[in-house]
């Protein structure tokens, strides 16, 4: 994934989307957890919680519906396409 598209959000398919909200999820955490440290000794913690697996979720999802309004997915992709 290159830094362009994290800058423009421009994906050429929607798992490519989906790639890049994951990348952003993942870019988000280190920016607000700086120390990779302090991440490795949490991550037992919250790998094992279903609260914050459902919260990841969720940001990965709103950035990917994010990214699919950037790319027009919905009409490109819709069915009538294919």
């Amino acid at each position: 994934m290159s830094n362009d598209q994290l800058q423009m959000l421009q994906t050429q398919t929607p798992e490519e989307g989906f790639e890049l909200a994951v990348k952003l999820a993942q870019k988000g955490v280190g920016v607000t957890q700086p120390s990779e440290e302090i991440r490795q000794t949490l991550r037992p913690v919250y790998s094992r919680n279903p609260d914050s697996l459902i919260a990841t979720s969720q940001v990965i999802a709103i950035h990917f519906q994010t990214i699919a309004a950037a790319n027009n997915y919905w009409r490109v992709w819709s069915p009538q396409y294919w």
